[in-house]
């Protein structure tokens, strides 16, 4: 496995699901208002937009007096393919947020082996661990510049579909529903201009996706498939095959 990042200057290549990064930038395991799960990992890698969306937000929420983020997987060193745990993460846009709050850091050993908390009981959001926290810190990353999307689980996105006001809910357009998404959130960054490699996804449809998508959503089953080994079905761009080579 890669573990240093290819020089260059910064590019996301291809897309979420099959793409590489040129030129990554590192997280720091640990800085204001954050830290980083699972470093054993060496996922903390992507496009310096990504992690510099991720220092910002984590300032935000701190000077807002909201709790520590834990931040989840982004990216390998180059990107590319991961062994396990996700299709997506591939270009360097791709950041989990965890929507578990601690009060106070965690341990060396917290980190390595953390406690996911979920967000949804049978289907519904768990009013027992959701809070206004939690709905705040999605509405700020929501509303950052470079954000093209979020996943949540259905269940999340009709919570806030109830209770923000209509006049408020311009942001809730961003927030996508997906299976899973239950204990953290998977916010994507859009194409930074300078990559002309990068393949953006289609663009979000009109509204605030409250209506029938969602209903759509709520409807399907909710058996949710478990973590297993990665198998890349998408072709990646040729662009790659040089920059993920050993």
């Amino acid at each position: 496995m890669l573990r240093q990042p290819a020089v260059g200057p910064s590019e996301a290549i291809g897309s979420a699901a099959a793409g590489c990064l040129r030129g990554a930038a590192t997280l720091p395991l640990a800085g204001e208002g954050y830290q980083v799960l699972r470093p054993e990992r060496n996922r903390a890698w992507g496009h310096p937009r990504t992690v510099a969306f991720v220092s910002t937000l984590a300032a935000t929420v701190q000077s807002e007096g909201l709790p520590l983020l834990l931040i989840g997987d982004m990216a390998q060193p180059r990107g590319g393919p991961l062994p396990f745990g996700h299709a997506s993460h591939q270009n360097g846009l791709d950041v989990d947020i965890w929507f578990r709050q601690p009060s106070q850091p965690l341990s060396p050993a917290e980190l390595a082996r953390p406690h996911p908390v979920s967000m949804v009981r049978n289907g519904r959001i768990d009013s027992t661990r959701w809070s206004s926290t939690q709905a705040r810190l999605l509405e700020l990353a929501a509303t950052s510049p470079d954000i093209d999307r979020i996943f949540v689980n259905p269940a999340i996105k009709l919570a806030l579909c109830r209770s923000v006001a209509p006049e408020r809910r311009g942001w809730l357009v961003k927030l996508r529903p997906w299976w899973g998404h239950d204990e953290h959130f998977h916010a994507r960054l859009a194409c930074p201009p300078e990559s002309a490699l990068c393949e953006p996804q289609a663009s979000i449809p009109e509204g605030d996706g409250c209506g029938a998508e969602l209903e759509s959503w709520l409807a399907q089953p909710l058996d949710i498939p478990r973590e297993k080994p990665h198998r890349q079905v998408k072709p990646l761009p040729a662009a790659c095959t040089d920059l993920l080579r050993d």
